[in-house]
């Protein structure tokens, strides 16, 4: 994407340019009709760096190059003014709003926009009496997950009959938390968080726009300063234009008149990484936790349970989770795994956090390191399957129960060999009508013992 000019002076478009003062300073933001209007003026700016440096074309809009790169369909759509009813899902920062004031600026439409936590059933209707008397409206819904399936089925008939054009912005994976009848007449784009050289060429525009940014000042930003912004940023532009703005409102100038802002500025600025850690992020991190220790990583394994730790996550629930995954995955080919993680849950439930994050670590590292085996899994899934669909055939009159009155005479039990009578412990008899072979035990770990013994009795039978 096109950068401000006044990046030209820097080797490359991200790093930080030799900054000249500029004559004016932006201006507020006035919303009006949905539209979107920008006036100058002469005093510093009252509206956040971040609001003022929403991008107002294509060509200013780092980063979701996926969407809105060269001949991409979101592209295409909003070069043409063809835009359809769409979702737009991602994290904070990302983009959202900002493809929204894009589309609000470039559509000859009337364009109409509501926020999800303010805007009740009836400030929507009126809009859409609105929409009924012009000819086409766009109708944009911030945080539109807010809404309830009440409220989210009452633009249904608008955005069927084309009376409005909706776009949805919404921070949760929009399969949760909006209506399917809405989705079904919806595309769903999903924005990804923001690449750290975004954030840099943000920032870095921020620093040179004389009429929206602070072009007009006299700032030296440190390279190392920059690098922070954008990797404690975590792909949010508007944390790291917040970070600018208060770091160089709060700094003084030197003796040359200059604002440094280095590097334990912007340590100060963003002191803490925030967890982004919604409802859909956790069923992300959860499965990325159990597929890490099934696949044998216990690197990825430990920095996503510190991921869930860190997000809030109930440590008992984490633990039932590592139960789950060492019958799962590994099974008999360390048994020792179900034991431990069975351990850890007992020691969760009784100290809890934050010492609960050690019982916790040994039980998933063990898990993510021992041997693999999906057998035991895979066995009572197949015997599961039979029992649902299959005829169920009774039990063999030699099994059954032979230890109460009568049973002699129904001949229960007659025919069955006990094992321990034979030398090995071990008999040749069958113990099911059907036959079936479920558990097929790996070659690896302790299944392999588990196979040979299987096959050496297999041989003798």
């Amino acid at each position: 994407m096109a950068c401000s000019p006044g990046l030209r002076e820097a080797k490359n478009d991200w790093e930080v340019p030799t900054l000249r003062p500029g004559s004016k300073a932006l201006l507020a933001t006035r919303h009006c009709g949905g539209d979107f209007f920008m006036e100058l003026f002469r005093d510093t700016p009252r509206i956040p760096l971040a609001r003022r440096m929403t991008p107002r074309t294509l060509d200013e809009f780092c980063g979701q190059e996926h969407l809105l790169g060269k001949g991409k369909l979101l592209r295409r759509l909003i070069e043409a003014d063809r835009v359809s009813s769409l979702i737009l899902y991602g994290p904070p920062g990302c983009g959202k709003s900002s493809i929204a004031q894009i589309i609000a600026n470039r559509t000859k439409s009337a364009f109409e926009r509501l926020s999800a936590p303010t805007a009740g059933v009836s400030e929507l209707r009126k809009m859409i009496e609105r929409a009924k008397k012009a000819e086409r409206v766009i109708l944009f819904v911030d945080e539109i997950y807010h809404w309830s399936k009440l409220q989210q089925s009452c633009l249904l008939a608008s955005v069927e009959q084309g009376v409005i054009t909706l776009i949805g912005a919404t921070l949760y994976n929009p399969f949760f938390s909006i209506i399917p009848a809405l989705l079904s007449r919806s595309h769903v784009f999903e924005l990804k968080p923001l690449s750290d050289e975004d954030i840099r060429k943000i920032v870095a525009r921020a620093l040179a726009d004389s009429e929206r940014g602070f072009g007009n000042r006299e700032i030296r930003l440190t390279q190392d300063a920059l690098n922070h912004l954008a990797i404690y940023s975590s792909g949010d532009a508007r944390k790291a234009l917040n970070a600018l703005e208060v770091g160089v409102l709060s700094a003084g100038t030197d003796k040359a008149g200059e604002v440094v802002y280095d590097l334990a500025l912007a340590e100060e600025c963003i002191q803490k990484q925030a967890m982004y850690y919604s409802k859909d992020e956790r069923y992300d991190t959860v499965s990325a936790f159990i597929k890490s220790m099934r696949g044998s990583d216990p690197h990825a394994t430990l920095y996503w349970l510190a991921k869930m730790i860190y997000g809030g996550e109930d440590p008992r629930y984490i633990a039932r989770r590592v139960v789950i995954c060492a019958a799962e995955d590994v099974g008999n080919a360390d048994p020792q795994a179900l034991v431990l993680a069975s351990a850890a849950l007992s020691a969760v439930e009784s100290i809890g956090l934050p010492e609960a994050r050690i019982p916790l670590a040994q039980a998933a590292l063990y898990v993510a390191t021992a041997p693999k085996s999906n057998a035991c899994y895979e066995g009572i899934s197949r015997a599961m399957e039979d029992i649902e669909n299959e005829r169920q055939d009774g039990v063999p009159d030699h099994l059954k129960d032979a230890h109460y009155p009568g049973a002699k005479r129904l001949k229960r039990g007659e025919g069955y060999l006990y094992p321990h009578d034979q030398p090995e412990g071990w008999v040749s008899q069958q113990y099911s009508s059907q036959g079936k072979q479920y558990y097929s035990p790996s070659s690896h770990g302790f299944e392999k013992i588990i196979k040979e013994r299987m096959d050496n009795l297999k041989r003798k039978g």
